[in-house]
């Protein structure tokens, strides 16, 4: 029975091969919509994963800094300051650091042969490279060793190698930062860099233990971790109240101390982008309803047209439910050859396309955080039900209207 009726249909969409190819192609056009959209939304998500995967995600970066508030019988206005303690304290405390280091950092001037400039320097342990994220194009980051020793070795950003080398190989070369010699063993690979005014790729990283040579790192500039598990928020609290209850100010002090929570920032993103998602697909969804409306009008037209022919089949004794089935199955038939012809479409599109303009158009080294078309097994499933709720939503009104038709009614028709 099944075969009939595709044959019917077959032969239904051959006799009109002009109206179907046409219907075909809305339908076609609509579910092509339907997953370019979708996949941008696929797209903007997997940027703005790019972009905060630069920096690290499970990251927190603790900035002492003034007291705003009375606590502990101390007066508002006292400075915070971290010692090497409280880098202890935390790992102590908060089990789920894996891996915390100490920073402390200055504007120093930096001097190869006849070329001088003034860049930042940060003395930080060798997990430094793992917790920001910081890898090396050529060479090789500082280890335990050059920390041990005191070692005079200097890790470069690319830019800060650009301005001191230019084209000239940079490595075992020796730097003089505020007039002391360093050897270069490494150079960074670029970095998203936001602004021509940030240092990021400009910055240079030494051991913390030689940092003492250039400045005081008694006390620490700010605090660098990663951690586990995913209630950030609650890590945070826990951050504010074990360096409360160690320097004797309020935990609600936002001023007394700076927790950079780099998660929460993902967090809100990624709201960001499902309201997108969300957005995107209701649009293309309603770019496919007018192939659908289209569809469904075709069809009423194909009813009109047939209704002799539908008599002549119920007078031989097809029921209502075979009439029904019949043109329900030349609308689905439809539906899906335009919806393979436009998943065609829709990929070749996102092929052709390639990488549309996002964060680089606002950083420099930042390609990654440019939108690419991303159409996966997840969006073909979603586009895949949308284009068969419209095509039963639309081939369904005209379907019951040619199995309800009275067959001697249907016979006068001319």
């Amino acid at each position: 029975m099944m075969k009939d009726i595709l044959q019917e249909a077959y032969a239904a969409m051959k006799h009109n091969r002009r109206r179907t190819l046409l219907t075909m192609l809305g339908m076609g056009w609509g579910i092509a919509t339907v997953v370019m959209l979708l996949s941008y939304g696929n797209g903007f998500g997997r940027a703005c994963e790019a972009i905060f995967e630069n920096w690290g995600t499970r990251l927190m970066i603790v900035v002492p800094g003034r007291t705003s508030m009375q606590a502990g019988g101390q007066k508002a206005g006292v400075p915070v300051r971290f010692t090497i303690e409280d880098v202890d304290l935390l790992k102590q405390n908060l089990p789920e650091i894996t891996e915390i280091e100490p920073e402390v950092g200055k504007t120093c001037h930096i001097q190869y042969e006849s070329r001088a400039y003034d860049f930042w320097v940060g003395g930080g342990y060798p997990n430094a490279s793992d917790i920001r994220v910081l890898k090396a194009e050529q060479g090789r980051f500082y280890n335990m060793e050059d920390q041990v020793q005191r070692a005079h070795v200097a890790v470069i950003g690319s830019e800060a190698k650009e301005k001191l080398f230019s084209g000239r190989n940079a490595l075992h070369e020796r730097i003089h930062i505020d007039g002391i010699s360093f050897e270069v063993i490494g150079i960074l690979f670029p970095k998203m860099q936001p602004g021509e005014d940030n240092n990021v790729n400009r910055a240079i990283y030494i051991p913390f233990t030689t940092m003492s040579d250039l400045k005081d790192t008694h006390y620490l500039d700010d605090i660098w971790f990663n951690y586990e598990g995913s209630d950030y928020l609650k890590i945070e609290q826990s951050v504010r109240y074990v360096m409360a209850m160690q320097h004797k100010f309020n935990p609600a002090d936002r001023r007394g101390l700076m927790v950079f929570n780099l998660m929460q920032q993902v967090h809100q993103f990624e709201l960001i982008t499902l309201g997108l998602k969300v957005l995107l697909g209701f649009i293309g969804t309603l770019t496919l309803g007018i192939g659908g409306v289209g569809l469904m009008n075709i069809m009423l037209v194909s009813v009109t047209q047939r209704t002799r022919e539908i008599g002549m089949e119920k007078s031989l004794g097809a029921r209502s439910r075979d009439i029904f089935l019949q043109f329900l199955a030349e609308s689905l038939t439809i539906t899906f050859l335009g919806g393979v012809l436009g998943m065609m479409i829709a990929i070749a599109v996102s092929l052709s396309v390639g990488r549309l303009t996002l964060y680089s158009a606002m950083a420099q080294h930042a390609e990654a955080g440019d939108i690419r078309l991303v159409i996966d097994p997840g969006t073909l499933m979603i586009a895949t039900a949308i284009l068969a709720i419209v095509g039963l939503v639309s081939g369904m009104l005209p379907a019951i209207r040619a199995s309800r038709l009275d067959p001697i009614e249907a016979l006068r028709w001319e």
